[in-house]
């Protein structure tokens, strides 16, 4: 007997991802989307189109500050699993945001865990979480045991949220589980967050329509993986027998400043930088082109210098492990854009 999903977040880089992933498991999905007056659905809007899904896959107008609403949907759709995977997520919005950032994140995830205790409905639930968690990082690499340090008002939000799924997991006896997802990207990554923003430049860059690519801190250290792979990972999650916290890395991290000249490699640009701090510049090394600059409106009030994820537990339990590498993950994302701006 086929699954019932039901997915918030459904319109994002994972949601999409997971909603395709669920379906070709033969799942009948139904997903949360919040309203917009302009077109929101572009990541789905192949699945949405498809009449190969069109018995299987349904979507609601809805927000996760409406308990009620959640109530409604959850009584009437009765799902096997639900996977929160809406959120304000990026990390630099949250500190302009702090009250929207913590009603989504931490008390939307409540509304969800309330929701399930009060409808009585038997489901498994999976938690978005983040490797923002540990900020500034007491141990490297971070394990489930690593003391948490957020330091943005997402990552406080998102410790809210990860301390409600282990109460209620405790409280109540819910199939509740966190996963702490490293940096995990892709084509369907939003314009806006720094992996993209930079694939999307050197493409433009590259057509002739862009001359500079500006960045915050490009010494960040991060742990990169590829998006489809993760949400391969949240469904295994909730084939366990018991419910459980899992970290979703690679187990490397690598800085904003290789992510760059990697994305330039792609398109046989080789950076070649001078300078230093907010002075510094990357140059085109055969033209002597400025092509990169440093810009202080970019960098956090609260930095956070590495993050790098043990997998260990994941690789063990859930059977799974990331497989794209970092030059492959961005020769995808820039070969991608490339395709998009002609």
């Amino acid at each position: 007997m086929s699954k019932t999903a039901f997915i918030t977040g459904i319109t994002g880089q994972d949601g999409s991802y997971l909603a395709e992933l669920l379906l070709k498991k033969d799942y009948t999905v139904h997903g949360l989307v919040r309203r917009s007056s302009s077109f929101n659905t572009g990541r789905i809007d192949h699945i949405i189109n498809s009449n190969e899904y069109a018995d299987r896959f349904f979507f609601y107008h809805g927000d996760l500050t409406d308990p009620g609403n959640l109530n409604h949907l959850f009584s009437k759709i009765n799902p096997d699993e639900i996977y929160n995977l809406a959120a304000q997520s990026h990390v630099k919005v949250s500190f302009d945001i702090p009250f929207y950032t913590a009603q989504v994140d931490a008390l939307g995830t409540l509304s969800i865990l309330d929701a399930i205790k009060e409808t009585g409905v038997k489901t498994k639930f999976y938690q978005a979480s983040t490797s923002e968690l540990y900020g500034k990082v007491q141990s490297m690499p971070q394990t489930a045991k690593t003391p948490f340090y957020p330091r943005s008002p997402y990552g406080v939000a998102k410790l809210f949220a990860y301390w409600a799924i282990v109460n209620y997991r405790e409280a109540y006896n819910l199939f509740a589980c966190n996963g702490i997802l490293y940096n995990h990207e892709s084509p369907r990554r939003g314009e806006t967050f720094v992996t993209r923003k930079i694939s999307m430049a050197v493409a433009k860059i590259k057509r002739d329509k862009q001359d500079i690519l500006y960045l915050g801190n490009i010494n960040s250290k991060r742990d990169w993986g590829y998006a489809p792979e993760y949400v391969e990972g949240m469904w295994r999650m909730l084939q366990q027998k018991k419910p459980d916290d899992y970290i979703l890395s690679t187990g490397v991290s690598h800085s904003i400043r290789e992510f760059v000249e990697l994305a330039f490699k792609v398109v046989d640009i080789n950076i070649e930088w001078s300078g230093s701090g907010i002075n510094e510049k990357g140059y085109d090394k055969s033209t002597g082109k400025k092509l990169v600059g440093v810009n202080k409106k970019y960098f956090r009030p609260t930095e956070v210098d590495e993050l790098l994820g043990n997998p260990a537990k994941a690789k063990k339990q859930l059977k799974w492990k990331a497989k794209t590498d970092f030059p492959n993950l961005v020769k995808i994302m820039v070969e991608s854009d490339l395709k998009k701006i002609v």
